[in-house]
């Protein structure tokens, strides 16, 4: 498992992206492509100027030597034909996959990227973010939970420990007065 890791891709919203519908509201889905994984995302909601998606997707590789980047296409849902291409956004990963690999972990916070179009011209922004786990830990996680496992009795409670303690301190002042008054009978 030597390269693997989890990258969690954040999609946020775009603004300012082309209109591709004519009549009616437009509705916006992205594409997600990381290696040979591809996702597609929910259509969008929000108004016209912004819109909206809040999901989150997770690639998971076994071998990150060949991942690059990211590409997002954004697509517009068409109500008698095919969905029609608004955009795409190619974001280099290599940089997050180094940089996560020898930290363990890494976290970037949303930020916009440029939407390119057919002509190579640019339009609005997509707004992406990123989490990379390395997976380094997982023979330490199955070690802790094999720990667990074996060990069955449950630890009592605080309160049920000092109960207990209570009643033998009883017990034994009780047991230590007898005793000594049965001594003290005999003596006398």
């Amino acid at each position: 498992m030597k390269g693997a890791g989890t990258l969690e891709v954040l999609l946020v919203d775009a603004e300012d992206i082309r209109h591709t519908n004519v009549i009616g509201t437009p509705a916006y889905y992205v594409i997600l492509e990381c290696g040979n994984q591809v996702y597609r995302s929910k259509i969008s909601s929000g108004e016209d100027e912004k819109v909206c998606w809040n999901e989150k997707f997770t690639f998971e590789f076994s071998d990150w030597k060949h991942l690059t980047h990211l590409k997002l296409r954004i697509m517009d849902t068409e109500m008698f034909t095919v969905a029609g291409f608004v955009g795409e956004a190619m974001i280099h990963i290599g940089g997050i996959i180094t940089e996560g690999k020898d930290r363990g972990f890494i976290e970037v916070k949303p930020a916009p990227y440029n939407v390119v179009l057919e002509d190579d011209t640019y339009k609005g922004e997509i707004k992406i973010g990123f989490r990379f786990v390395a997976n380094k830990e997982v023979t330490v996680m199955n070690t802790r939970e094999y720990l667990a496992e074996n060990n069955t009795k449950p630890r009592g409670s605080i309160c049920k420990t000092i109960a207990s303690l209570w009643k033998v301190l009883w017990w034994r002042f009780l047991f230590c007065q007898r005793t000594d008054s049965k001594n003290k009978q005999k003596h006398s």
